[in-house]
């Protein structure tokens, strides 16, 4: 989690530990805890402690007990939104390297929140087709509004759900054996949101089975000790790093201190600050090109797919390694980030897109 020192050392004294490593006893004297989406954070974490205070940089918040929370009074707070940029062009870099022509196909998208929403607008200002099946939404909100059925129907599916077991539409194997049989043989189906929403055994089943389509997982079930044996069968494999963007880990990190400040009754003019550069300039020949160049997510394909070689059938290495690919993920920037030379052709898909014209 960057920039918590810079932020936080100020007003507390700081116990930096990793997130699948903290226990009950570390928490005894501490008020505050701060953690990412591996920290499974309830009952049998807090029972006893004097922490009053949970963030999450995080969008998601499936690792938190929020009923837990606030029946004992316990303030949270997250950072909704944070990495969906980084989330968007994750998703975008898979699209361009498995299916290049995506411009001219028929884009579903299941969920329409934070992530899904902002990939939605990027790709309507791009007058790429879109379906979505978002059951809390209404057609008032989103026009392409539709069926699941619908969506699974499209040329490319991506998933931005968060993970619920219960209510009118939990998504806990949203995507079982049925619906993904159902998926065409020509279609990509992307995961960037919750591994379970997907029946990953089911989906290992199926393409034992003869099943063909492109699927590019970056979320799976049972993380960090991941199937192996689906992992070599996706066209694109990645450690839950979609959202792993520079910018993406230091806006969570600065929405969670940002309601530190207010329930803590303080005041700073930190956290408004920008801690980025002067745009790095491309030269693309495409809009293709362009993504591809300020992220590839291939690179990150072959870095996992690499250091699994060397787990073998070792759950246990597995799960190290998933973890280490996370805690050790290279500096990732945004579109942002990147600038684009206002002669190009076409500037309006840059900038739609957020890229910088310089």
């Amino acid at each position: 989690m960057p920039l918590v020192a810079e932020l936080f050392a100020e007003f507390a004294d700081i116990q930096l530990l990793a997130g699948r490593d903290i226990k009950r006893q570390h928490l005894l004297d501490a008020d505050v805890l701060l953690v990412r989406s591996v920290t499974r954070v309830d009952a049998a974490l807090l029972e006893g402690t004097r922490v009053a205070f949970v963030g999450s940089a995080t969008i998601g918040t499936d690792h938190i007990d929020i009923d837990y929370l606030h029946r004992t009074g316990i303030q949270f707070a997250h950072a909704p939104g944070c990495n969906a940029e980084a989330v968007v062009q994750y998703d975008l870099s898979v699209m361009s390297r498995l299916m290049p022509d995506w411009q001219s196909k028929t884009l579903g998208i299941i969920g329409c929140g934070n992530v899904g929403g902002r990939l939605y607008r990027r790709l309507r200002e791009l007058d790429v087709h879109c379906q979505v099946y978002d059951p809390f939404l209404s057609a008032a909100a989103i026009p392409d509004l539709t069926e699941l059925d619908a969506v699974l129907d499209c040329d490319i599916i991506c998933l931005h759900t968060p993970l619920t077991y219960e209510g009118p539409f939990p998504t806990h194997h949203l995507l079982d054996k049925t619906r993904l049989q159902s998926i065409g043989s020509e279609a990509l189906l992307i995961n960037a949101g919750r591994g379970a929403v997907i029946d990953n055994g089911a989906l290992l089943e199926l393409f034992q089975a003869g099943k063909q389509f492109q699927v590019a997982l970056d979320v799976w079930e049972n993380e960090p000790s991941i199937d192996r044996n689906l992992m070599a069968l996706v066209a694109m494999a990645t450690p839950h790093i979609a959202g792993y963007s520079l910018e993406g880990k230091v806006n969570g990190t600065k929405m969670v201190f940002d309601a530190f400040i207010e329930w803590a009754g303080l005041t700073t003019e930190k956290g408004s600050e920008t801690v980025f550069e002067e745009p790095l300039q491309l030269a693309p020949v495409t809009l293709n090109r362009a993504i591809l160049d300020s992220y590839d997510v291939t690179e990150d394909h072959q870095r996992m797919i690499k250091a699994m070689t060397d787990a073998g059938s070792d759950q246990v290495k597995v799960a190290q390694i998933f973890d280490q690919l996370r805690k050790n993920y290279p500096v990732r920037r945004e579109f942002s980030y990147y600038g684009i030379d206002q002669a190009e052709e076409n500037l309006a898909q840059y900038q739609s897109l957020g890229f910088r014209i310089v």
